[in-house]
C-alpha cells in the first residue's frame, strides 16, 4: 500500500471515530438535558402546568407585612380543578387564597388557565412573609390541586420595587405594624376572578 493511501485510510478512520464519539456525547447530553429544568421555568404534573412563580415582598426590607405570590396555572384536562392551597416548603407557612376578594379555592378551568397576582386577578398572600421567605432566595412553593395533588416549583423572592412594584401586596403596614385603614390583605384588588389576556383561555 502506498504511503499516500495509508495516510488516507488513517484520516478516514480518525474521522469515523470522531463522529462516533460526538454522536455518543450528543445522545448523552440530550438525555440529561431532558431532566434539567430551569429554577423558574415551568413544572407539569398530569393535566396541570405551573410556571413563572415569584413571591413579591414588601418594598421595605424591615417590614414584616404580607407578600404576594404571582404565578400562572394551566389546566390541560377536561375537568375544572381547584387550587386549594399554596405553601412554602420547609416553613409550614401557607398563603391565603382569594378567587375574587373572598376566601376559598381558586378554580382553574378545564382547557384554560388562571393568572394569580396582579390587578384584577385572583390572589395568594403570605402573612408575616419574613418568617417564610427572604429576598433574593429561590424557595420551593407547593401547590395543592383537587385532582392532580401536589405540584412543586421554585419561586424567586423579590421586593415590590421596579418592575415588580405593581405585583406586590396591596397591604402596606403602618408604623405601628398594623395595617393602615382601608388596606386589604388581598394581593390584588377584587374583580371578576376571570383572568384576562393571552394567559387566559377556555379552549372552546
Amino acid at each position: 500500500m502506498s504511503r499516500s493511501l495509508r495516510r488516507g485510510v488513517l484520516a478516514a478512520s480518525a474521522l469515523s471515530l470522531s463522529i462516533a464519539t460526538l454522536s455518543a456525547c450528543g445522545a448523552g447530553n440530550d438525555a440529561q438535558t431532558l431532566d434539567i429544568k430551569p429554577d423558574n421555568a415551568a413544572t407539569a404534573v398530569g393535566d396541570i402546568k405551573v410556571q413563572n412563580a415569584s413571591v413579591v415582598t414588601q418594598p421595605d426590607p424591615a417590614s414584616k407585612g404580607p407578600a404576594a405570590i404571582n404565578v400562572t396555572v394551566f389546566n390541560n384536562g377536561t375537568k375544572d380543578q381547584q387550587l386549594t392551597a399554596i405553601t412554602v416548603v420547609g416553613t409550614g407557612k401557607s398563603a391565603k387564597l382569594a378567587p375574587a376578594g373572598a376566601a376559598g379555592p381558586i378554580t382553574v378551568p378545564a382547557g384554560g388557565s388562571v393568572v394569580i397576582g396582579g390587578q384584577g386577578n385572583p390572589s395568594a398572600v403570605l402573612p408575616s412573609s419574613r418568617e417564610a421567605v427572604q429576598d433574593g432566595n429561590a424557595q420551593i412553593l407547593s401547590f395543592d390541586f383537587s385532582a392532580t395533588g401536589k405540584v412543586e416549583l421554585n419561586a424567586y423572592v423579590v421586593p415590590a420595587k421596579g418592575a415588580f412594584e405593581s405585583y406586590g401586596p396591596t397591604e402596606q403596614p403602618s408604623a405601628s405594624g398594623t395595617p393602615s385603614p382601608g388596606s386589604s390583605e388581598s394581593g390584588a384588588p377584587s374583580g371578576s376572578g376571570t383572568p384576562s389576556g393571552e394567559a387566559s383561555h377556555t379552549g372552546h
